[in-house]
């Protein structure tokens, strides 16, 4: 192999690893919350939390926080926990997606 497809082999692999490294970001996710009729939970960045984004559930639309239940975002912020978990989900950091700084991916 000559040495310019063995550079271009190195660049590509190195691209696709360092493309690689923000994947699997759910892992540092917390659990999904249990105990509710919800078969499709979403984490919401802008809040830090998880929402029932399952349309045949009563609790379509809810957000989890903090063990407790709230039927809307706006209920969510409302809330007496959510000031502080907000500025502390703010202070780690972590963001997830491409362009959002990522910490541990590329250019985060």
């Amino acid at each position: 192999m000559g040495k310019t497809k063995q550079l271009m082999t190195g660049v590509v692999t190195s691209v696709l690893a360092i493309g690689m490294t923000g994947c699997g970001q759910d892992q540092t996710l917390p659990a999904e919350p249990t105990g509710y009729e919800c078969d499709d939970w979403e984490w919401d960045d802008e809040e830090g939390t998880y929402f029932c984004d399952d349309q045949r559930s009563s609790h379509f639309g809810s957000y989890f926080l903090l063990g407790s239940l709230f039927s809307s975002k706006s209920a969510l912020r409302n809330s007496s926990g959510y000031s502080k978990h907000k500025s502390s989900y703010q202070s780690s950091g972590y963001k997830s997606g491409i362009g959002s700084g990522t910490k541990g991916g590329f250019g985060g």
